[in-house]
């Protein structure tokens, strides 16, 4: 007879928590006070909780990052479709960072000699500094990135934690408006800032439910 009864009970309880409408489980994960509580032992749900990077606030690679940078601490957002779940996402908590906005012409030196990237940086940095040439003439003339070359070598907003550790050191110690030259494992960068560093949204740390 026990056995009945803890058997209808548990079956009470599954049938409890799949009643529950999206909307109904999104509002109880805004509300409660005890996430984990909540999810493991009333929902009887998989969850997972994230710490996701804002690599550039210029542009979004996908769902997470997009939802960490305009998301609001507290909301539940979703459903969205997984490759085998749908699931929920609640953003927890964000953190700042520094972003930077700049361009940049790269020369590969798999297509130039070291030495002659060199002397082809010096050149087109003088044209720019004298007025003989824009920066974005010279990045969609001789740019190795042709993703940010059609667009006068800008790369957006981006974070300097993202960025490659030769990259960050230099931009770091140079200020809005200067040109120069960074070298890196693909070959020679030639960068400028194009407007003064931001602090932003950097972080956001998540919590997935899985449905």
């Amino acid at each position: 007879m026990n056995k009945i009864i803890i058997a209808l009970g548990l079956l009470c309880i599954s049938f409890t928590s799949q009643a529950q409408t999206v909307a109904q489980i999104k509002k109880a994960l805004e509300t409660t006070p005890n996430l984990a509580h909540y999810v493991k032992f009333e929902l009887y749900k998989k969850y997972k909780i994230d710490t996701i990077a804002v690599i550039s606030i210029s542009s979004f690679e996908g769902t997470p990052d997009s939802l960490a940078y305009y998301g609001t601490v507290g909301k539940v957002y979703g459903p969205y479709k997984g490759k085998e779940n749908s699931y929920l996402i609640k953003i927890l908590q964000k953190a700042p960072n520094t972003f930077y906005h700049i361009s940049h012409i790269m020369l590969d030196t798999a297509v130039f000699k070291p030495k002659f990237a060199d002397s082809l940086a010096n050149k087109i940095i003088r044209n720019i500094k004298s007025g003989t040439s824009t920066f974005e003439s010279m990045a969609s003339t001789y740019s190795s990135d042709n993703h940010s070359a059609v667009k006068g070598g800008d790369l957006g907003w981006l974070s300097i934690d993202v960025m490659l550790p030769q990259l960050s050191k230099s931009i770091s110690r140079h200020k809005k408006g200067d040109v120069f030259k960074v070298w890196a494992d693909q070959g020679l960068h030639i960068i400028t800032i194009t407007d003064e560093p931001k602090k932003d949204t950097g972080y956001a740390l998540m919590l997935k439910v899985i449905l």
